[in-house]
């Protein structure tokens, strides 16, 4: 099991709060202003879990640095300076080479989440990379077909391979490359996020849960 104190690499993956372009399926609802204004809260939270799961300077925000001076570069260029992470330039690709190459630049075991899932918690991750000490990949399914993690003791660009990627078939298509690799995989929790209207009112109710 890991210790209170372990590190892990982290990378995370967000898109720029541009409204118009960030939570689209959101926008009848929210407008194109209140959607990017939700994803930047939820950039935001998804960092606050990080850095007390693991050790800011393990953590790396790939996103679109692309335009110095511009809105959504201030925000990212505050959450470093905030969160003392690392900034890197997402490179051109599907979600899945995006993915494959975040995972590509870390030494050893490392995991891969988006900024969707509130659910996420510090434990959770923690969980999440001690499962790949008794297992070659780790993945957090979501209720929609996708995932909100994945973790690899070593890259492997085959797992991430013709995935239809923001369908319901991701999680069962990326079984099938893990069974072709024979690896051992781990799936320590079921969860949702948040990409539709429904989701978004669940997240309201849930938040008002009493812990």
């Amino acid at each position: 099991m890991t210790s209170a104190d372990t590190t892990f690499p982290l990378a995370i993956l967000a898109k720029a709060p541009i409204p118009g372009q960030a939570k689209t399926r959101l926008i009848p609802q929210l407008g194109a202003e209140g959607a990017a204004a939700l994803h930047r809260r939820l950039v935001w939270q998804t960092l606050e879990t990080a850095v007390v799961a693991t050790k800011p300077e393990a953590i790396t925000l790939w996103t679109s640095l692309a335009h110095p001076g511009s809105p959504d570069y201030a925000f990212f260029a505050t959450c470093r300076e905030r969160f003392g992470i690392q900034l890197r330039e997402q490179p051109v690709g599907d979600l899945g080479w995006r993915m494959h190459t975040a995972l590509a630049t870390m030494p050893g075991p490392g995991m891969v989440i988006g900024c969707d899932c509130p659910m996420l918690t510090p434990d959770l991750l923690k969980r999440c990379y001690a499962a790949l000490q008794s297992a070659d990949c780790v993945f957090l399914p979501a209720e929609d077909g996708g995932y909100a993690l994945v973790g690899v003791c070593r890259a492997e660009p085959f797992l991430f391979d013709d995935i239809d990627w923001g369908s319901d078939r991701v999680m069962r298509q990326s079984q099938e490359r893990i069974e072709a690799l024979g690896w051992r995989s781990a799936c320590p929790a079921m969860v949702w996020d948040i990409d539709r209207p429904e989701d978004l009112i669940r997240w309201q109710s849930w938040q008002q849960v009493p812990t």
